[in-house]
């Protein structure tokens, strides 16, 4: 018997982790659907994973809105008829201290950090219900990080969005087990993206020092001696979405190399 394709919805896959993810479940054989803000690079990761075999179609979108999730939601069943996954990874970054946080600032960081992963859980699990699935586990994976489990100095607004999806993860997953919908997120350390490229140089505007110098500290701060790639990311995340974890809910897993032991 040949098992129907899943499918899967994954916001901020226009690049970085999102991308790397896209590719490992290409590879699992899932039809997704590919989200990021700006819309030329959506279609261009499209294509790219088009070209390779995949079954993709593009749907950029602002996912500090809940509109776009329904909208993804939406391209996911017009497109490949159901969904099976829903990856809340779309998240930005901020640097400096706590005392220098503008309102402004703090509001972004949440609107596209948390406000997107409570909209994507809410759709999500709006779309499992409505199928008929039957006794088949359906899976919402969100991206927390190791700023969700120890918070860092000068990563404050963030390193607290990044607790509050471990909170939301864990309710979601309490109050939709009865659904068959497990809710898990992974927490990654210091990954070799545009973002911890951001990261260090906002490091050096603040703190002082050579472009490059912050990224170093805390790759020598990595047990295993090496920056992450998004690959290594993408191989829990094709776990989380795989029925190998279905009997895992609520969990906030750290892959960082091992930068904490916890």
């Amino acid at each position: 018997m040949v098992e129907e394709q899943k499918v899967a919805v994954i916001t901020g896959s226009s690049r970085g982790i999102g991308k790397g993810i896209a590719e490992q479940l290409g590879k699992d054989g899932y039809a997704m659907v590919i989200n990021g803000y700006h819309k030329d690079e959506t279609d261009k990761t499209t294509k790219e994973l088009a070209d390779k075999g995949f079954k993709v179609v593009s749907a950029p979108g602002d996912v500090s809105k809940k509109s776009t999730h329904e909208m993804l939601v939406k391209t996911a069943v017009d497109n490949f008829g159901r969904l099976d996954t829903y990856i809340n990874n779309a998240g930005i970054a901020q640097i400096g201290n706590l005392l220098d946080e503008s309102a402004e600032d703090f509001h972004k960081i949440y609107a596209t950090n948390v406000d997107s992963v409570l909209f994507g859980i809410q759709v999500a699990a709006e779309q499992f219900k409505k199928q008929d699935d039957g006794d088949k586990i359906r899976k919402i994976i969100n991206a927390s990080s190791i700023a969700g489990h120890i918070g860092y100095e000068q990563l404050g607004a963030y390193s607290s969005t990044k607790f509050a999806i471990r909170g939301l993860t864990q309710v979601a997953a309490k109050e939709l087990a009865k659904f068959n919908i497990t809710v898990n997120a992974y927490c990654p350390g210091i990954v070799g993206t545009d973002m911890w490229d951001f990261i260090d140089e906002k490091m050096v505007e603040e703190n002082g020092g050579e472009k490059g110098q912050y990224l170093k500290a805390a790759i020598d701060g990595i047990a295993l001696g090496r920056v992450e790639h998004p690959s290594d990311v993408a191989n829990f995340v094709s776990y989380l979405a795989s029925t190998k974890s279905d009997y895992m809910t609520g969990q906030a897993v750290q892959i960082d190399g091992g930068v904490q032991f916890i």
